[in-house]
This record gives C-alpha cells, sequence and structure tokens, in this order.
C-alpha cells in the first residue's frame, strides 16, 4: 500500500492521533527511535482501523526544553508561541522568559496573554509583565470566562501553541475557543498560590483551515540545557544590537571590561534583570555540565 500523509493533532506518549485526508486515525510508531510530537507531518501506512507512523517529515520548528539528563519536545511546525499568565495564582516570570527564549531560538515569535483581568490584581500583573512588552513582545488581555474575541486576531492564520504554569485558565481558554473541546478544568488552590494540571496530553484544535491552536500540558519548570552561551545571549532580542562588540571575543558577561552588555545594562539600554537572568541561566548550565 502507498504511504498517506497527515498531521499529528494529539500526541499521547507512544499513541498518536494524525489527521488524514479521510479524517482522524489512530496511530503508533514504527521502532523506537522516531521522535513524533504534536504538530508533526507524518507519512504513515493504514493497518485496519489504525495506522503506523513510518517518518516525520521535515519540521519548520521544534520547540523543546532540556536538562542535563533528557530532552522533553513539546510541539512541531508552530508559527507562534503564547504564553498563557493570570494575575493570581501568581506567575513566575523568569518561566515565561524561558519559554520566549526557547521560542526565540527556532525562530518563533511571542505572544503574551494575561487570563482573568477581571482579578483585582491585574494592574500589578500587567506591571510585571512590562519587563517583556517594553521590548516588543505583544501583550492580549481578557478573561476567558467572559470573552475571547481580542485574542482571536492573533491567533488568525497561525499555529499557535499555549504553553503556561497550571492555574493560569490554558484549559478555559481552549474551551472558550472550541465549545466542542470540552477540556477539564480545575480551581486553583488559594493556599498552595498554584494550580493543578487538568491538561495530559498534547493536543491540535482548529478554528479554521489556517489557524490552529495546540493546547499543552501546565508547566511548572522549562530547562535550556540545549542552548550553548551564544545561542543563549541570541535568543535574548534586547542583547542582539549588542553582541559581537565586547572588547574580547571570548567575552562571558560576566565582569571582563568592555563588554557590551555590561555597559548596556549600566546605561540603560537594557534592564539589569535581563542580563543578570542570562547570567544566572549560564551558570545553572555550567554547573549541570559538570555534574555529568
Amino acid at each position: 500500500m502507498a504511504a498517506e500523509t497527515g498531521r499529528v493533532v494529539a500526541a499521547f506518549s507512544r499513541r498518536f492521533i494524525v489527521e488524514t485526508a479521510d479524517g482522524l486515525l489512530p496511530c503508533q510508531v514504527k521502532g523506537r527511535h522516531l521522535r513524533v510530537v504534536c504538530g508533526d507531518r507524518v507519512e504513515l501506512q493504514r493497518d485496519g482501523d489504525s495506522g503506523v507512523i513510518e517518518a516525520v517529515l521535515p519540521r519548520s520548528s521544534l520547540l523543546y526544553r532540556s536538562d542535563a539528563f533528557k530532552t522533553k519536545a513539546i510541539a512541531a511546525n508552530v508559527t507562534q508561541l503564547a504564553v498563557v499568565v493570570a494575575p493570581r495564582p501568581s506567575f513566575s516570570m523568569e518561566l515565561v522568559q524561558r519559554c520566549i527564549l526557547a521560542a526565540e531560538d527556532q525562530g518563533i515569535p511571542s505572544l503574551l496573554i494575561l487570563n482573568k483581568t477581571d482579578l483585582p490584581e491585574t494592574p500589578r500583573a500587567i506591571e510585571r509583565l512590562q519587563r517583556l512588552t517594553r521590548i516588543g513582545y505583544p501583550l492580549v488581555t481578557l478573561s476567558a470566562l467572559t470573552d475571547v474575541a481580542p485574542l482571536r486576531p492573533a491567533l488568525h492564520g497561525r499555529t499557535t501553541l499555549l504553553i503556561g504554569q497550571s492555574g493560569m485558565g490554558k484549559s478555559t481558554l481552549i474551551n472558550a475557543l472550541f465549545p466542542d473541546a470540552d477540556v477539564l478544568t480545575a480551581e486553583y488552590s488559594e493556599a498552595l498560590d498554584s494550580g493543578r494540571h487538568t491538561t495530559t496530553h498534547t493536543r491540535l484544535h482548529r478554528l479554521d483551515a489556517d489557524t490552529a491552536v495546540i493546547d499543552s500540558p501546565g508547566l511548572q519548570e522549562f530547562a535550556l540545557q540545549h542552548l550553548d552561551a551564544n545561542a543563549l545571549a541570541y535568543a535574548f532580542v534586547d542583547f542582539r544590537p549588542f553582541l559581537g562588540h565586547c572588547r574580547f571575543r571570548d567575552c562571558k558577561h560576566e565582569t571582563e571590561p568592555g563588554c557590551r552588555l555590561l555597559e548596556a545594562a549600566a546605561a540603560g539600554e537594557i534592564e539589569p534583570k535581563r542580563l543578570q537572568l542570562f547570567q544566572m541561566l549560564r551558570r545553572l548550565q555550567k554547573n549541570a555540565a559538570q555534574r555529568l
């Protein structure tokens, strides 16, 4: 039989659902070494009412995270990352920035979504996000429980990966955009100031022929061990005008004289906390590498 092509619209560990010309088809992977993620375009062979994925077609992007021991691929062929945050429970600015850095490494533009804007902590949340909006990352504010219309123009014509900590309201957002999705939602814990995982797998939902949204499980960490020093620095978009202009070609951007990043931070051309984040991430990477 001739191989068919399709797109992976749901990933459950080693089981997948593939969208083909004839509809949705449950599939498994041929062999143990073929890595398949939601959003992949694949070649498959039918086997009765199911199929076997035999090859992954070339990807335009692959968003993934990695620590010193393993790599976790999240989604492929994404054209936009949307990081969902909320005024309550509190969100980690470091985690938000780590997600965006991974997207920048893949050439994927990022969008910030502030959900639950009916909460009184909203002005403080907007103030915290200014670290990123000031350097050009767009922000959409909304309450998924009442109106998701502000988000629709930002999604149109793109394949957007929704990512964020548990409790930010991603599942409520998906249910508002796709009423037939019926995604499980849960209340967050006031005592722990955190949410609970309700999404257990990655799934692609279509708004129209040109627009898709990929929902992903809630995050509590996002390691960037796969980025070397140069790739990490370049992922900071606000650093780019200064990179390559330090006095020393192998500048570590720590204490070296003539470091353009240090000078830019001192002059207010880049925010000092962004440079501190870069330095902290580099130290974590080096420490992890030394433990291997």
